[in-house]
C-alpha cells in the first residue's frame, strides 16, 4: 500500500499522512480554524493544539485512542505541570508513549505536539 497523504497545509507537509498501519501527523501548533494562535497561555494553547491532532487524526480515519506515540515541544519546561494537566485528560486511560522537551519554536507560541497512531487498515 502506497503511503497517503491527507489534509493540506500553508506550508509545505502534510496534516497527516497513513504508511501501512500507522498514522503520523504533523506538529500541531496552536492556531484556531480561523489561523490566528488562540489567546492565553498554555493551557488555552495545550487545549487548541490537542483539538488540532484530534482533527488531523481524524482525516485519516484515527481518535486519539490510536495514538501510540506523541512528541511534545514546550517553549518553556515551567509550563510542564499546567501542560500535563491538560494533556492528562484528553488521554485519561493508556496514555501514549511521549517525549517532552523545552524548545525554541518557530512561531511565538508556548506548545508544538506530533503523534504517531496505529490503526490496522
Amino acid at each position: 500500500m502506497p503511503k497517503q497523504t491527507f489534509g493540506t497545509s500553508h506550508v509545505p507537509l502534510s496534516p497527516a499522512v497513513r504508511a501501512g498501519d500507522f498514522v503520523y501527523v504533523s506538529g500541531q501548533v496552536p492556531v484556531g480554524s480561523d489561523g490566528i494562535v488562540v489567546k492565553g497561555g498554555i493551557t488555552e494553547q495545550t487545549e487548541q493544539v490537542l483539538a488540532n491532532v484530534k482533527a488531523a487524526l481524524a482525516l485519516a480515519g484515527c481518535t486519539l485512542d490510536d495514538v501510540v506515540k506523541t512528541t511534545v515541544w514546550l517553549e518553556d519546561a515551567r509550563d510542564f505541570g499546567a501542560f500535563n494537566a491538560v494533556y492528562a485528560r484528553h488521554f485519561p486511560k493508556n496514555p501514549p508513549a511521549r517525549t517532552t522537551v523545552e524548545s525554541r519554536l518557530m512561531i511565538d507560541i508556548k506548545i508544538e505536539v506530533e503523534a504517531v497512531a496505529y490503526r490496522p487498515v
